[in-house]
């Protein structure tokens, strides 16, 4: 697969990043759950307050999160 080349403001600030990291390590998740629970968190509670959020995008963090839910919950099994 080809590495595509980002833009330098594109990129995500090394800081946050390894903050990001940090915070999964010590919580026991991986980055990829903590950025849909960051995410959804945005959507529910901040985006709102701003301007609207279109509704196929909520549909589809809310198919995102459920389908992750239910595999979670299979592998704690």
């Amino acid at each position: 697969m080809p590495l595509v080349a980002l833009p330098l403001a594109r990129l995500p600030r090394a800081s946050l990043y390894d903050s990001l990291t940090q915070l999964a390590k010590d919580s026991g998740q991986t980055k990829t759950q903590l950025l849909e629970q960051a995410v959804a968190h945005y959507i529910q509670f901040v985006a709102p307050t701003e301007t609207t959020v279109r509704s196929e995008i909520m549909a589809q963090v809310r198919r995102s999160i459920s389908k992750n839910d239910r595999l979670l919950k299979l592998l704690a099994k």
